[in-house]
Formats: C-alpha cells, structure tokens, sequence
C-alpha cells in the first residue's frame, strides 16, 4: 500500500515518476536516433549499394564484401520505425531482435569492407569517380562513406544502452516490461559478440603487422594464434658491459625478443630477427628499482628456469605498462 508521509509525499509514488520522466526521455531519444540512423542508412542503400548494382561499377562478390548485409539492416530498422512511432516500444524491439544476427554478420566482414573500400580507392578508377561524385550531394553534407561504413555498430551500441534504460525504467507492471527486458538481454548480447568479434580483428592486424617486421626462417609462424599485449624497445642490462637496446613484442603466452638488422641489409633493413623466445606460464616477475614513481624508470627482473633477463626502461610511466602488461600475460597463463 502506498502511503504518504507527514508532508504528503508519497516515495512509491515519487519513484514511479521518476522512472516514467527517464522512460519518456529515453524513448524520445531512441526514436530521433533511429529517425536519423534510418536515413543516414538510405543514403549508402539508395547512393551507393542501389547505383553500384545498376552500373556495375562493382562486380557483386565486391559489392557484398564492401557493404555485407546493409540493405537487410536498412530493412530492420524501417520495419522498427513505425513501431516506435507509434509507442509501441515493447511490440517493436521484441520484433526486432530477430534482426539481430545481422549486425553479427556485418561486425565479421566489417575488417573485409574496410580493405575492399581501400583497394577498390586505389586500384579502380571508375569506383573512385564514382564515390567522390555522391559524396558531393547535397544529402551527404560532409560526409564520406568511409564515415558511414560503422554506422550499424555505432548503432548497435547505441541500441545497448537506450533499450537497457528503456527496460530499467519501465515499471514491472507495465505490458510491456517484459518485452523489454527481453529485448534489452538479447540486444546486450549481440552486442558482447560483436564487441568480441572487433577484438579478433585487431589482434589479428597487429599479428599481421608484427609477422611483416620479423626476418628470417626463425620468424616463420612466430604470431599465428597469439593474442598481442604490448610491444616497444627495451634495454637488455647483461651481467657485464654496456645495456643494449632491444626490441620485445609481448603475446598472451610467450615474450619476444628481437634485433634489429643493419640499416645497410640489403633486403631486410628495416626488419628485426627474433632472438629469444620466452614462455610467461615460467615466468617470475620482480620490479627491482622504479616503485617511488620519480622520473628516472626502473629495472624489472624477469626470471625463467634457464635463464634470467634484466630489462631497463628510463621512462617510468611505460615502465609501469610494461610491468602490468606482464603480470598481466603471467596470470593468464596461470588461470
């Protein structure tokens, strides 16, 4: 039962009013988006994926992989509208959650799309005159379609949060709350994939970009399957002389140790030839100067069944990253 106190107010009733004001915002906000977010999808569905498939300036195995599946999510969200136009908020995203698997299919070609539009700039004429001619209209302002191409997973994100508030405040009672919440765990969870997804597509770039920096038979498959952490120069303090600068690449499992070749190499200048590989699952890490936080950096001590690597960093700002990154990798290997 509801009751009201000395003063008359009611806190049942206070709260059930602020649920409401946040509903009404959030569904507000959720409806002009997506009016801006439907259109902004019809321009690259009508000016660009429509025309290219008229002329043929694209053969179609290009044009899939530039645009994915992009006019099957203009089609979601003009089959959302009306709904949300018409307040039926629960009905509408219940109905469009089983859309959702496309946003999942665009996250995985998304890394295709963007080498395609880069490719297709570089090599093919036509398309470049092509491009530049709509990106000129009038309706694209001063927008590019390498600005647009991320448009559905900006999207997505912003579908995470406006249908969670949405659920949030919505009281149980409500007919639609159920919906919503639905809705709202179904949304959160393509959104955790594709977010997972976007991870092995960097990882995999960095993996790429690593493999081109490695020389020699030794570096033949040294980054397949790896998860990449951190990479910089370092310097190797030996028992006796000078420090020497090093190049170490950090993966989820193994800590790699490179030199540079001679500037004058004359076919791998540039590149670095692995030296050592360590494994972090035998890994004991100890900082041995550098915790007063001044500006001088530190050592770390790195100890491995065979072999013991003191490493100088005169930075300490990125002496502290390298040493969490490494415990990092070390927990991981020991979970």
């Amino acid at each position: 039962m509801e009751t009201s106190g000395a003063g008359g107010r009611c806190p049942v009733r206070e709260q059930r009013a602020r649920w409401e004001r946040k509903r009404t915002c959030t569904a507000r906000e959720l409806l002009q988006t997506e009016r801006r977010y439907q259109e902004q999808l019809g321009l690259v569905a009508t000016y660009f994926v429509g025309i290219l498939r008229a002329k043929g300036t694209l053969r179609a195995a290009e044009r899939h992989a530039l645009f994915g599946p992009w006019e099957l999510i203009y089609g979601a969200s003009q089959d959302l509208l009306p709904y949300l136009e018409g307040g039926h908020w629960g009905q509408g995203l219940e109905s469009f959650c089983p859309h959702l698997e496309l946003y999942t299919q665009f996250a995985a070609n998304a890394e295709k799309s963007r080498t395609t539009l880069q490719e297709q700039l570089k090599k093919n004429k036509r398309f470049r005159r092509f491009v530049r001619l709509q990106e000129g209209r009038p309706e694209f302002g001063s927008l590019r379609l390498q600005d647009l191409l991320p448009l559905p997973l900006q999207r997505l994100q912003q579908y995470e949060n406006l249908v969670v508030a949405l659920a949030e405040n919505t009281v149980p009672s409500s007919p639609d709350h159920q919906q919503l919440t639905r809705a709202a765990r179904l949304i959160s969870e393509t959104a955790q994939r594709v977010h997972s997804i976007g991870q092995r597509q960097r990882n995999d770039q960095h993996l790429q970009r690593i493999q081109g920096l490695l020389s020699g038979r030794q570096a033949k498959g040294l980054t397949s399957g790896r998860w990449f952490l951190r990479q910089g120069w370092l310097l190797v303090v030996p028992p006796r002389g000078e420090p020497r600068p090093r190049m170490f690449f950090l993966f989820s499992d193994v800590l790699l140790m490179a030199k540079p070749r001679p500037p004058l190499h004359l076919l791998q200048s540039g590149t670095f030839a692995c030296r050592a590989l360590y494994p972090m699952a035998q890994c004991q890490l100890h900082r041995v100067f550098g915790h007063s936080g001044g500006p001088c950096g530190g050592l770390l001590s790195l100890s491995f069944p065979h072999e013991k690597l003191l490493l100088m960093c005169t930075d300490q700002e990125e002496l502290l990253r390298w040493h969490h990154s490494l415990t990092l990798a070390i927990s991981s290997q020991k979970n």
